[in-house]
């Protein structure tokens, strides 16, 4: 096999015009059922991606690549299920395998929707699940909305480090790039980790063990970004070099729903609206999470008195670290997550975390994507979010556990909250985009 992916790629860096269909087809194969299994997938997504990476292919482009790739991969194992639904045993493979499939269905039964954007995730279920999802005869409208929310993530998820790393090694980055973002990347991952197995472990302090280890990770962040400048620098240079107008409209609407204004707007509209319900607890829940992150925000960004990028037409003069957008999106919209998800399993109430961190990053990354913050400014305004949330969530729980919100508080919360996000949002966009020109 080894021999089989080293020709390939030697083939293909010798070949690079056929880059773009090897990358749309092995996204294709990786969620295909079966042959996801058995195809090693991830290995060469990693491999294609540096080889973009090196200057064949845009970061769009790979990644448009990947998620269509994926999309029909989904498509294609629905259909089977669907067609076949229980004689879907009987195919080869299958028929040698059963635990794939048996192992797939108990997974789907016992988490549904939530399992199809988890499992994603999880090399043996990711090109299983759709297929059960067609077996079990899953409404054909709910797979495709949810398959095309899970392939985006997936397709960032595996394209994304291997592209950064194919244009870090074209692009001239500062000496101790890859050093710091070893150390960023390794803290991160050791956060999710860990905080991940706190709560699938049911534990009764996961809240708080969450809120400690972000803790600590933003004090090292806080003591350790004017070492990172490297790696702010090089980061910066790597997303700058993919700037494309056609997409900085995009970016500047999408970076309007982090704005102060809106932000407040709709924090003020979910508290009024909890208040109206008289849902005291989580109210208090809500307005000490997001009002904790905005009053810390702004002393922090006063004490470090951090530079922004000098990127814009028109440099911001406030200061950049942490960054506002970044920590209110997260405070937002972990705060309505960890609302959605209570009464509910673990892989639930951590499936409703991971959508809400979505849109968050979106605006977060805009940030960075317009050139008005630093990569760790947005770390810092995510880690400081993510700390206080959990803290609050920590402090709520201590003598009496967080009711579930019911239905008809939530059809109150998502229209509003989501018409007043837009529309705020829209309405600053139509004052121009001419202070993120670059």
């Amino acid at each position: 096999m080894g021999q089989w992916l080293d020709s390939l790629t030697t083939w293909l860096a010798a070949n690079p015009q056929w880059l773009g269909l090897a990358i749309f087809l092995i996204a294709c194969i990786e969620c295909l059922a079966i042959a996801g299994i058995i195809v090693p997938g991830t290995v060469l997504l990693f491999a294609v991606g540096v080889m973009a990476g090196n200057g064949a292919l845009s970061l769009w482009e790979t990644l448009l690549l990947a998620y269509f790739g994926g999309l029909l991969g989904d498509a294609i194992s629905y259909a089977l299920g669907r067609y076949f639904h229980q004689d879907i045993r009987r195919l080869p493979g299958l028929r040698s395998h059963p635990q794939w499939l048996s192992g797939a269905q108990t997974y789907f039964e016992r988490y549904g929707v939530a399992s199809l954007l988890l499992g994603r995730y999880i090399g043996p279920l990711r090109p299983m699940l759709p297929m059960v999802a067609g077996m079990l005869s899953m409404p054909l409208g709910r797979f495709i909305a949810v398959s095309m929310l899970a392939a985006a993530g997936w397709a960032v998820a595996y394209l994304l480090p291997g592209w950064a790393a194919g244009a870090a090694l074209r692009l001239p980055l500062p000496d101790g790039f890859w050093p710091q973002a070893a150390v960023v990347a390794g803290g991160l991952a050791l956060l999710l980790v860990l905080t991940v197995q706190s709560s699938l472990r049911e534990q009764h302090q996961a809240s708080l063990i969450a809120a400690g280890l972000g803790t600590i990770l933003l004090v090292a962040l806080f003591i350790g970004w004017p070492h990172l400048i490297q790696l702010d620098q090089g980061l910066m240079t790597l997303i700058q070099e993919e700037r494309n107008p056609r997409f900085d409209h995009i970016a500047v609407i999408i970076t309007h729903f982090g704005d102060f204004d809106v932000q407040l707007a709709v924090a003020a509209l979910l508290c009024i609206l909890l208040l109206l319900a008289r849902k005291w607890q989580a109210l208090l829940f809500a307005g000490g999470a997001m009002l904790s992150t905005a009053l810390a925000n702004g002393m922090l960004k006063n004490l470090f008195e951090r530079a922004r990028p000098d990127v814009l037409l028109e440099p911001l003069h406030t200061y950049s670290f942490p960054s506002g957008h970044s920590s209110a999106a997260f405070a937002f919209f972990l705060t309505v997550a960890i609302l959605a998800g209570r009464g509910q399993p673990a892989r639930l109430r951590l499936t409703w975390i991971l959508l809400a961190c979505l849109p968050a990053l979106l605006i977060a990354l805009s940030r960075v994507y317009l050139g008005v913050h630093w990569p760790s400014d947005i770390i810092a305004g995510a880690l400081l979010a993510s700390s206080l949330c959990a803290l609050s969530l920590a402090l709520m729980q201590r003598f009496a556990s967080l009711p579930p919100l019911p239905a008809r508080v939530w059809w109150l919360i998502v229209p509003s909250c989501a018409l007043l996000l837009t529309g705020m949002a829209l309405l600053r966009m139509s004052e121009g985009v001419e202070i993120y020109r670059y």
